[in-house]
């Protein structure tokens, strides 16, 4: 059956506790009105938990992020945004994912329900458990995430359908929670066919309520989403498509990534190219920052960025229960204007060429992971985060 992998199958309560966290030294140039900008940080330091009981029908899945305190000013990644930020990575809340899960077979067809804060059913996995560190630009066009969730499954054979009902709007800060009296306004089903061993499809739909104006006020997005993902033996691939509809198709936004990697013994190489179109809003002082609420009105343009990453790790020592993984990441980016309009690439970078360098080392512990946004019964448990094989 489609996500019930038999390891659940325990009939006391059972706990797992690991977490992770990557130190990092990256080098971008240009950044937005300078030359170049070099940063030390401690990114994606997590704290999972697993919970299961009554033969693995029920689960709890806890997972703190830590980023509000070690990247407040965000994190530089070219090409990024979202919540506020521009060419930076936000920091995730801090009550990053807590759902509850259940899951019921019914002859051969399974049930499940989720309950909590967490990944709406839509799109690809979080960007923290694919083997590139870098996140694409794209990850609030293929993820909506940290909403109150409800949801409900179903799954037979080879098939599965999620449905869910959560908050649109997005968080504003790390400590904020979804605005509750908004629960119920946007909703997402996604659809799941695992045609051959080890290769997974999906495609999805969501309309999201005024994500970047918490009362509501802003525009309405429709999202789409499409992929397909293998994981088999040695060797994991990513291909997705992604589309964002605001305003009665007024502005529209598309993505196309395609990601892969390859172990071989402690070596493991990887790549991500990505061809992504994102607004560009009116900015605050902060260069980095925009304005917040977000209204139609504070698009300036809409641009094109191609963003070619490559990168390398290798398992390096365990210490106490410790693991190592130092990586080096290389990222050539070029943003292009696609509508004209008031923002210039050229001018507000200096060119439309943009380098990024990251030596980074991983440390994790027990860090067998989960795929965030699969609860209940399509929780694809038996696939680690792949930076773990």
């Amino acid at each position: 059956m489609l996500g019930a992998p038999a390891s659940l199958a325990q009939d006391r309560p059972h706990f797992e506790i690991s977490g992770q966290a990557v130190a990092e030294l990256t080098h971008v140039n240009p950044v937005p009105r300078d030359s170049g900008l070099t940063e030390l940080r401690i990114v994606q330091p997590v704290l999972m938990l697993h919970g299961m009981a009554l033969g693995g029908r029920l689960t709890l899945i806890a997972t703190a992020n830590f980023e509000g305190l070690t990247i407040k000013d965000g994190e530089l990644t070219p090409g990024a945004w979202g919540e506020g930020f521009v060419d930076r990575r936000h920091p995730h809340t801090y009550a990053h994912e807590l759902m509850v899960a259940w899951h019921q077979s019914l002859g051969f067809v399974r049930t499940g329900f989720a309950l909590g804060k967490g990944f709406a059913p839509f799109g690809t996995d979080d960007p923290m458990s694919r083997p590139t560190l870098r996140y694409p630009v794209n990850h609030h066009f293929s993820q909506i995430l940290e909403r109150a969730v409800a949801e409900v499954s179903i799954a037979a054979g080879k098939f599965g359908l999620e449905a869910a009902t959560f908050n649109g709007d997005e968080p504003e800060n790390p400590r904020q929670w979804p605005n509750f009296s908004r629960f119920g306004d946007s909703w997402s089903v996604r659809g799941t066919a695992l045609p051959l061993p080890g290769l997974e499809t999906q495609i999805s739909l969501a309309k999201v309520k005024s994500p970047e104006h918490r009362p509501g006020a802003a525009t309405d997005q429709w999202k789409w989403s499409a992929s397909a993902r293998l994981e088999r033996g040695n060797v994991y691939g990513l291909v997705e498509w992604a589309r964002t509809s605001e305003l009665a198709g007024l502005f529209v936004f598309t993505s196309v990534l395609a990601e892969g990697a390859a172990t071989f013994g402690r070596h493991r190489p990887y790549f991500r190219i990505e061809n992504t179109e994102r607004p560009e809003e009116s900015r605050l002082v902060n260069p980095f920052r925009s304005q917040r609420p977000h209204f139609e009105n504070s698009i300036q343009g809409i641009t094109r960025w191609g963003v070619y990453t490559a990168g390398y790790t290798v398992t390096g020592p365990r210490w106490r229960g410790f693991s190592l993984w130092p990586l080096v990441e290389a990222s050539y980016a070029r943003v292009t204007s696609v509508t004209g309009g008031v923002f210039d690439p050229d001018n507000f970078y200096g060119k439309p060429e943009i380098w990024a360098f990251t030596l980074g080392l991983r440390v994790d512990a027990g860090m067998l992971g989960h795929r965030m946004g699969r609860y209940g019964v399509l929780s694809a448990v038996t696939s680690p985060m792949s930076h773990s094989h």
